[in-house]
């Protein structure tokens, strides 16, 4: 299919999914393909053949929508942001779950995919915080749309390629070579829950201390699609709560109950309580250095 045809199958169709154009310029090609696939497997003439299709067979959308999830991620993705988990957020957090008298901290993932983004958490804390905290867990809930990555994620064997951000000390603590690939040990996957969920239709019951919502409502989404879905994920992170979206994404403007913590990194701080603790604020505390001794 050429592929000025299907991107005005795409403008077309994206918004009839809630999706915005914008966020598939640079994976147009990708999508393309499946779409094409797709056309060469009904013997269809292109693009208007297949959209005519569409309009005939209802169910073909839900097909259509699986071709447009881009599931792009590794261990420790845009490194910077995990160290401020480490450094500043996720101590607050600890801190402000104890004060409450809570012994777990409730974390959600959303658009898990196969599972790199919450098992870098699992790491992250165990290797740096746990030591620190000993009287809380940490609970991750991890939500995905696309069933066959969430197997792959409940399998937890990667790529050496999907680790290339980890420390080789972390690496070496928390993976088992399994022939060609890296096996997560059991140890790092406890308190991690892999749900099949659409954002779009359903969210995991909070509240929340930390949601991880990174490359996907704000990328992906059309205006009013974000605006819905933000308002609900606020009413599941607590106040006080970080909300960790894509480095390179922008809230939409007249969202309420939402403050920068590192608004450079995506990092924003839900209105409510403030926080407190030692080193709050502060910004000083365990840094993801290739060299940093494991606990």
């Amino acid at each position: 299919m050429p592929e000025d045809s299907c991107v005005d199958l795409l403008r077309w169709a994206l918004p009839r999914m809630g999706l915005a154009w914008p966020g598939f310029r640079r994976v147009r090609r990708q999508v393309c393909r499946r779409i094409g696939q797709r056309v060469q497997s009904l013997r269809l003439s292109g693009s208007a053949a297949y959209r005519e299709y569409l309009t005939g067979h209802p169910d073909e959308w839900v097909l259509l929508d699986s071709f447009c999830r881009i599931p792009i991620s590794r261990f420790l993705r845009d490194r910077p942001v995990f160290e401020r988990l480490a450094s500043d957020v996720l101590p607050e957090l600890a801190d402000a779950a104890l004060a409450s008298g809570a012994t777990e901290l409730r974390c959600w993932s959303a658009g898990c995919a196969s599972g790199e983004e919450p098992y870098s958490l699992a790491i992250l804390w165990r290797l740096r915080l746990a030591p620190r905290f000993p009287a809380l867990s940490l609970r991750i809930v991890a939500t995905d749309a696309d069933g066959e990555l969430l197997q792959r994620a409940r399998r937890a064997r990667y790529q050496g390629s999907s680790l290339r951000e980890l420390p080789r000390d972390w690496v070496d603590a928390s993976f088992t070579r399994a022939g060609t690939l890296f096996e997560l040990r059991a140890e790092y996957r406890v308190g991690v829950e892999f749900r099949l969920e659409d954002i779009r239709d359903a969210l995991p019951k909070g509240p929340f201390d930390l949601i991880l919502c990174r490359n996907l409502v704000l990328t992906y989404f059309e205006d009013a699609l974000q605006r819905s879905t933000l308002a609900r994920m606020l009413e599941v992170l607590r106040p006080g709560g970080a909300l960790v979206i894509g480095f390179k994404e922008r809230l939409p403007g007249g969202i309420p109950g939402l403050a920068g913590w590192a608004s450079e990194l995506g990092i924003h701080r839900k209105s409510g309580r403030t926080l407190a603790g030692p080193g709050a604020g502060s910004g000083v505390g365990p840094r993801l250095a290739a060299d940093s001794a494991c606990n």
